[in-house]
């Protein structure tokens, strides 16, 4: 069953430092789309595991490791968010 737009951008935008609903609407509608709803799915995915690493079922760390750990994961969701991974995104102009 696919996840509709709606559910993939169900997440809380106020925690993304470069959020920009006009940048994200070009790349549903582009010829990219399909790479970003991946990226959303991607995303989506790390939020379940930072919920599992909060609980303790990840993994056995110190307290500060996992905190830089969750930390720079959701740095990654956050890159895929906010379209800078498709190609033309702002992390993969050379």
């Amino acid at each position: 069953m696919a996840i509709s737009d709606e559910q993939l951008l169900d997440f809380d935008k106020e925690r993304l430092a470069h959020w920009d609903e006009e940048r994200v609407a070009h790349a549903l509608a582009g010829e990219n789309g399909a790479i970003y709803r991946n990226h959303l799915e991607i995303a989506q995915w790390i939020d379940g595991w930072i919920e599992r690493m909060d609980e303790g079922d990840v993994g056995r760390r110190t307290p500060e490791h996992q905190r830089g750990l969750i930390a720079g994961v959701r740095e990654i969701a956050a890159h895929l968010r906010q379209t800078d991974f498709v190609p033309g995104g702002d992390l993969l102009r050379g």
